[in-house]
């Protein structure tokens, strides 16, 4: 049941970083028994402000409430004894430990008299909040044994034992299955049925429509504006998030297709890609969509030659070349970029520039084999500035951009290289919806450009917004090939699950 009050008020936080101000005069409020979207852009603020409930920043300036008594929360553990818990995005469990010990971690119950941890205690009570959840998972299992799904819900129970009355949780379902996320959801309403707050994080419009009862939204730092859910639309949402009108999510261009710039004849790859044939021609993205496990980004990484194909051959221009590795695919003017952009598409440790550079270095050697910093400076400024990427200068550290300029960075970093085809694995994934965007116009000044992109995509709406054509993937086989005409979801998805 809804409280009648808040049980966390924020009023008017601002924080401010050497070079820009994360947060303006932000307000946020929080009841028991709802749930409440914090929504906004990658860069809006949303993780700053949950920082610094969370004890992990100290605002600068504003008030906080709980419980309607002002309160200063100075750490992280101050911050749990006042009942506030974050679930990040990126789980913190400890996979060598059992599933009781990542429970009680840094809250362990020590026996009376020996003064030793009470095993059996803990396991018991373990069982208890698993089972609150609906979670059976055995407590003496280790972490490493279990789904990510499982994870989560440990990281639930352990917020639980800590009497948490706030429960922050940021983009929960990333890595999760249809059906661990159903059984999220689940355990949300169970939550919030116990009266407990949560805030819930996410760039998934489906989620926040099915899970949230109120939606807080920041842009640029600020506050925008809440909403019940019951009385927005989808584009109300878009337009708060933007401060326009996205009336054309897709922007989809027509351009007079060149010659096939890449071809590939029944490639194969260990079992996860079966005698695979595709064309793609200059000014065309070809979308290739799939369930999980189709074997979408195992093609990719063939064709760039990050794996060793088994047989099969590929064509750039008409002639037959022999890819043996990234360096090899590179040279014949085809990129790739990673689903997983800050594994293997970023080095987090560098700068924007440096990272934009990487893959360019020869460009910029001078006589003495040196780098012609000035030289490379230009560049590197001239793409910021064409792709939009949001940051205080080329200086700054790439891991302190938000996703969706990371991602305009690492497209930067392939674009000049000027290559004839383009490979972008789940080119907008955790983007939020103004980046998109400009991730779109990105691939079509491509097209227009004479390009050609490949873009393998789990949205489907992107798939058909985007793609001139789309080849549809099932168990390693391509299924289906569907022109922008013909395609629908329906058809797609009757491919990807297999059904001639």
């Amino acid at each position: 049941m809804k409280s009648k009050t808040p049980i966390l008020k924020m009023q008017n936080i601002s924080k401010s970083f050497p070079g820009v101000k994360a947060l303006d005069n932000v307000q946020l409020s929080a009841y028991g028994g709802e749930v409440l979207g914090l929504l906004g852009e990658n860069g809006a603020g949303k993780s700053t402000l949950m920082k610094i409930l969370s004890g992990v920043y100290k605002k600068d300036e504003g008030k906080i409430l709980i419980e309607g008594k002002e309160t200063e929360i100075t750490g992280i553990k101050d911050a749990e004894s006042k009942g506030i818990t974050i679930i990040h995005q990126e789980l913190s469990v400890l996979p060598n430990l059992t599933v009781w010990e990542n429970i009680f971690l840094g809250n362990e119950k020590f026996n009376k008299v020996s003064r030793r941890i009470s095993k059996k205690l803990l396991k018991e009570r373990s069982m208890d909040f698993l089972n609150q959840i609906g979670c059976n998972i055995d407590p003496d299992t280790l972490v490493r044994d279990i789904s990510v799904g499982e994870m989560q819900m440990i990281e639930i129970a352990k917020a639980l034992t800590k009497n948490a009355s706030i429960i922050i949780m940021d983009e929960p379902t990333t890595a999760l299955t249809d059906v661990e996320t159903k059984n999220l959801f689940t355990v949300i309403e169970k939550l919030r049925d116990k009266g407990i707050a949560i805030i819930y994080i996410s760039h998934r419009m489906e989620e926040i429509f099915k899970m949230c009862d109120r939606i807080t939204v920041l842009r640029d730092g600020k506050y925008v504006g809440d909403a019940m859910v019951a009385d927005i639309s989808n584009d109300d949402i878009i337009s708060m998030l933007v401060g326009r009108k996205l009336e054309d999510q897709f922007p989809y261009k027509k351009v007079d297709t060149g010659e096939i710039l890449l071809e590939v004849k029944d490639l194969s790859y260990s079992n996860k890609v079966k005698n695979a044939s595709l064309k793609v021609k200059a000014g065309e993205i070809l979308g290739i969509a799939g369930l999980m496990g189709s074997g979408r980004t195992e093609l990719a990484k063939t064709i760039f030659g990050e794996y060793r194909k088994s047989n099969g051959e590929i064509f750039i221009d008409g002639e037959k070349k022999q890819i043996r590795s990234p360096k090899d695919a590179i040279e014949y003017g085809i990129c790739y970029l990673s689903e997983d952009r800050k594994k293997e598409g970023l080095v987090l440790g560098m700068t924007v520039g440096d990272n934009m550079t990487l893959a360019n270095l020869k460009k910029y050697e001078n006589s003495f084999k040196a780098i012609d910093r000035k030289k490379e400076k230009k560049d590197v400024d001239e793409y910021i500035k064409k792709l939009s990427v949001k940051t205080p200068s080329s200086e700054q550290f790439i891991k302190n951009l938000s996703g969706g300029n990371q991602q305009k960075a690492i497209l930067a970093k392939w674009i000049m290289l000027s290559p004839k085809v383009l490979i972008i694995d789940e080119p907008t994934r955790g983007i939020d919806v103004g980046a998109k965007k400009e991730i779109y116009d990105v691939l079509n000044a491509l097209k227009e450009s004479g390009k050609a992109v490949i873009m393998i995509s789990s949205d489907m709406p992107e798939v058909l917004g985007i793609s001139d054509r789309i080849l549809v993937m099932h168990e390693g086989n391509i299924t289906g090939e569907l022109n922008r005409e013909e395609a629908s979801q329906e058809s797609i998805m009757k491919c990807a699950v297999g059904i001639k």
